[in-house]
């Protein structure tokens, strides 16, 4: 009796605990589906707000199993951001840009260990047309986390061509979002993130003459990724307008 009572215990608590472990990671994989949804408002926020000087919007965040980290955009946390066109040197941009990530240890939820896939964006940081959205939210798999991270790209795209005194002139137009927050964070819980404009500045460059085959190349970077995209141009001049929108995260 005494070792059929013991074995009986050990497999209860065997059971038990392997009953546990399917429960946690059922509720984690619950919980990363929410999140999925919450960086998909979070975006529509920030987009909305970005150029809209002091409009705010908020996003609503439920972290049990994972944690939310507001990464500032600064040279010690921050993604390095620049941007340069190859035939204008004079034209170019560079700071720091900051991200919202989502992080879940693997005893919770698991997608493979080099998993790679995007919940929107892809893998190219410059685009040139208006339909493209400029967020990227980017799904990967560490050895120990999976991560879900929320950046913005750059776009550049011809918004016109004008004739001033006899001379074509056409202007380029390079929209940047950049995020910040006060300082590095993580949150745990239920939190409204709020995403606030706080400025929409513009830099102009030129006018420089266009050079000879008619195109701009704009290059940018962000972070360790790099990319480029090529903007067809009127003979004449170019003017380059670098607008910079940036949206504060505020839990």
């Amino acid at each position: 009796m005494v070792i059929i009572t013991a074995v009986t215990i050990a497999l209860v608590i065997v059971t038990g605990t392997y009953a546990y472990q399917v429960l946690d990671r059922q509720r984690g994989a619950s919980e990363f589906d929410t999140v999925k949804k919450s960086f998909i408002t979070l975006d529509d926020a920030i987009r909305d707000v970005a150029w809209d000087i002091d409009s705010s919007r908020s996003a609503r965040f439920t972290v049990k199993y994972g944690f939310l980290e507001l990464i500032p955009g600064t040279n010690l946390k921050g993604l390095p951001l620049s941007v340069t066109i190859e035939e204008y040197s004079e034209a170019a941009y560079s700071s720091y840009t900051g991200y919202v990530r989502y992080n879940i240890s693997t005893n919770y939820f698991t997608l493979g260990n080099g998993y790679k896939s995007y919940l929107f964006g892809n893998n190219k940081i410059a685009v040139s047309k208006s339909a493209e959205n400029f967020g990227v939210a980017l799904i990967e798999q560490s050895s120990r986390w999976v991560s879900l991270t929320l950046c913005y790209r750059v776009r550049a795209m011809k918004t016109s061509v004008v004739q001033v005194g006899g001379e074509t002139v056409n202007y380029v137009e390079i929209s940047i979002i950049k995020l910040n927050a006060t300082k590095w964070s993580t949150y745990i819980g239920d939190l409204d993130l709020a995403a606030r404009n706080i400025a929409i500045t513009t830099q102009t460059y030129g006018p420089f003459n266009v050079a000879g085959d008619n195109t701009c190349t704009v290059n940018v970077r962000l972070g360790e990724s790099t990319d480029s995209v090529d903007v067809s141009l009127d003979a004449g001049k170019v003017v380059f307008n670098f607008v910079i929108a940036e949206v504060q995260l505020t839990p």
